[in-house]
């Protein structure tokens, strides 16, 4: 199977990051650690398949990984190694332009 078969848009991810975060994680904004591309996790390449245990997220930009989501044995384990950070915006809350 070609990796291309397995990519789909980080929005594909929305399903699985709702049973952990409360937001709507597609809209947070991450900066990825490798080349400095800041960008909404929606926009972002998402490899998964329906016989894996989990996700693999990577940078639009430079393909470096961002995070990886597994879910098995009771247990949901989120590594984010290669964001330097993760934003998401309070919807009660307005936001401050900086």
């Amino acid at each position: 199977m070609d990796e291309t078969q397995l990519r789909l848009d980080g929005n594909a991810a929305a399903g699985l990051m709702r049973e952990v975060f409360v937001h709507d994680m597609t809209a947070a904004r991450g900066a990825c650690a490798s080349c400095g591309n800041i960008g909404a996790m929606g926009s972002q390449h998402l490899y998964m398949s329906s016989l894996a245990p989990g996700a693999v997220l990577r940078c639009s930009r430079c393909e470096a990984v961002l995070l990886v989501f597994v879910h098995a044995g009771g247990r949901y384990r989120l590594g984010l190694r290669g964001l330097t950070w993760l934003e998401v915006t309070d919807p009660l809350e307005p936001v401050e332009q900086c």
